[in-house]
């Protein structure tokens, strides 16, 4: 996500914030960690951006993705005001 942020921006610091992660996680039936597999892309958030990198965030179990993916994650990026 990070490289996919740079690739658009040209340059990280027209992030503004980090709005919303959300992460889809293939689990089986009867598993409820969700937010233990997404908490390592918060962190991650936070440490790169400090305060902007603090967001709202959503972990979702489900019972399988595309291409046989473990996780899908969707991020909500704001921009720097004419960025």
């Amino acid at each position: 996500l990070l490289a996919t942020l740079h690739a658009a921006t040209g340059d990280l610091n027209k992030i503004a914030r980090i709005v919303k992660l959300t992460s889809l996680v293939a689990s089986t039936d009867g598993y409820t960690e969700q937010h233990l597999v997404t908490n390592g892309a918060s962190q991650l958030f936070a440490e790169v951006f400090g305060d902007k990198g603090v967001h709202a965030r959503s972990a979702v179990g489900v019972a399988q993705l595309p291409l046989g993916a473990c996780v899908e994650i969707e991020l909500v990026v704001e921009l720097v005001e004419g960025a």
